[in-house]
Formats: structure tokens, sequence, C-alpha cells
């Protein structure tokens, strides 16, 4: 063997202590705990509260609008407002209420929900989180 041969092999065998467990550790199954994929506005038993007399909130004063508000979509449906969480449940992405179809849609893989959180429209299999909305005036107090 020449001076060539053993540093190639040298250089192929280091690469190889490197490469394949690397390759077998990202191919391994995890069995830790997964971080919750939809994670919550804000501590159970905290509120919201949101003026709709604010301008930041005037989308959400016609019949149709809405607004996210930390991880919470707000909608006014015209006879009242709902809010579920704005992460869908199938890969995390950010939802949006579509006035015209009257339901909310995500973007990224087609998934859609009602207005009251349940999938109608796979890919995702898990509702989103829906909250009671008070409304006392021109204030909407969302419990968590």
């Amino acid at each position: 063997m020449d001076r060539r041969e053993v540093i190639q092999r040298v250089l192929m065998g280091g690469a190889a202590l490197i490469v394949i467990p690397t390759a077998f550790t990202n191919c391994e199954k995890k069995t830790g705990p997964d971080p919750d994929p939809t994670p919550g506005p804000g501590p159970v038993g905290s509120t919201i509260t949101i003026d709709l007399s604010l301008a930041d909130n005037s989308s959400l004063n016609t019949t149709g609008g809405s607004k996210i508000v930390q991880t919470l979509l707000i909608i006014n449906t015209g006879t009242s407002f709902i809010a579920v969480s704005s992460i869908c449940t199938h890969e995390s992405c950010t939802v949006a209420y579509v006035p015209e179809a009257g339901n909310i849609q995500c973007p990224c893989h087609g998934s859609q929900f009602s207005t009251t959180g349940s999938v109608t429209n796979g890919p995702a299999a898990s509702p989103l989180a829906s909250y009671t909305v008070n409304q006392s005036g021109k204030v909407l107090t969302i419990a968590l």
C-alpha cells in the first residue's frame, strides 16, 4: 500500500465514523414526549380581553371580520363572537377565517374547520380548541 492509499482509507474510515452514527441517530424513534403541537394562548383559567372600540380591533366590528390575538382566531359571525385556536392541529400552521366559505382554512395542507373548530376536511384529524367568548358592551372576554 502506498502513502496515497493509506491517506484515502483513513479519510474514508473517518468519514464513515461520522456519517453512519448520524444517519442512525436521525432515524431513531423519539421516546420522550412530543412538544404540544398546539400551544394555548395562556394559562388555563386566565382571560383575554379585547376592546372593540380600539382601532386595532376594528376588523371585529363587521360581520365576517376576524383577527388573531395571541394564538386565538376571533370571528364575528354577525350574531356572536367565537374564538378558536389559530394553530392547525395537523402541522401547526396558522389558520384563517374565510367569510365567503363560512369556514376556517389552513393554507399549508388544505385542512378545513367549521366555526366551532370541528374538522370538515382533512388532513387534520383533531378539532381546533374552542373558547367561550362573553361580550359586555364593546368588550369581549375570552375564558381560557
